[in-house]
């Protein structure tokens, strides 16, 4: 069994929830995942069996298992193990949404990982109850659709991130990472270290290292999207793409934000994905 359902949420919502991605996922060998970085939160409700994490961003926070999971963004991976089979949907959340959606800024969910109930209280319990209780995946995504309208409906009339950071976010966006700070700060007329410091507390990262994030995961997406076609991915190309100064740069930030190298990546991730040559050479 192999289903990976994604869907894009109402128009409405897109500014605060960029898609769902479900996922079941069955006889398959026993195995790890690895939850990369990326500039959007998560949150997980499983569905048949609960999500096991062996390791967290935050090396220092214990391994756990959870029904439900919401996490901050994050500069190392999650390991998550799984013993053959997988379900759930995941949801990403924009981090600047995240005042409207949790009632927090996502900058106090940086690194961590947390059970949803936690945040969401009773009404993300319900909404797990009711995910499992579905039938099909397009009763499931309604569902969501209309739980964060719920949670649009709710937000209180309190002010949400300064125009300034929704400037810098929307810049290192339009950039994909590419905008340095100075110029961050020089467009929402603040300086750098004032920048810096509101634009973490908002979200949880520096915006150089939110420029970081956003690069990798463009990279990680073009790699995967690559990997699917059985093509061998060019790491060389796929550098220049994504603003990196050679492949030995990509190949260090992998190292840094994955935790491994590109290729062991595609190994864990896309099995039937092998490396012919120096395709895949890292340097």
């Amino acid at each position: 069994m192999d289903e990976q359902p994604v869907a894009c949420p109402e128009l409405p919502l897109r500014p605060y929830v960029s898609s769902y991605a479900g996922y079941r996922q069955a006889g398959l060998p026993p195995g790890r995942h690895r939850g990369l970085p990326s500039p959007r939160l998560t949150l997980i409700f499983t569905l048949d069996e609960p999500l096991t994490l062996t390791g967290h961003p935050d090396p220092g926070q214990a391994p756990g298992t959870y029904d439900t999971l919401i996490g901050g963004l994050h500069t190392r991976p999650a390991l998550i193990a799984h013993p053959g089979r997988q379900s759930g949907i995941q949801v990403g959340l924009h981090p600047l949404g995240a005042r409207a959606l949790l009632g927090l800024p996502a900058g106090e969910l940086a690194s961590i990982d947390l059970p949803a109930d936690a945040v969401l209280g009773r009404h993300g319990a319900e909404l797990g109850e009711r995910l499992r209780a579905a039938h099909g995946w397009p009763e499931r995504f309604a569902l969501l659709d209309a739980y964060v309208l719920r949670c649009l409906s709710r937000e209180p009339g309190g002010s949400g991130p300064s125009p300034e950071v929704v400037r810098a976010w929307q810049l290192l966006a339009r950039t994909r990472g590419a905008a340095p700070v100075a110029l961050l700060a020089d467009d929402v007329g603040w300086s750098a270290r004032h920048l810096t410091a509101r634009f973490r507390q908002e979200t949880g990262l520096a915006p150089k290292t939110a420029a970081r994030v956003i690069r990798f995961d463009r990279a990680c997406r073009l790699l995967g999207a690559q990997a699917r076609t059985g093509r061998p991915p060019l790491l060389a190309d796929l550098a220049v793409r994504c603003c990196y100064f050679d492949q030995a740069h990509l190949a260090r930030e992998f190292r840094s934000l994955a935790g491994c190298p590109p290729s062991q990546w595609l190994a864990e991730e896309f099995r039937n994905v092998q490396a012919a040559g120096d395709a895949i050479e890292e340097r």
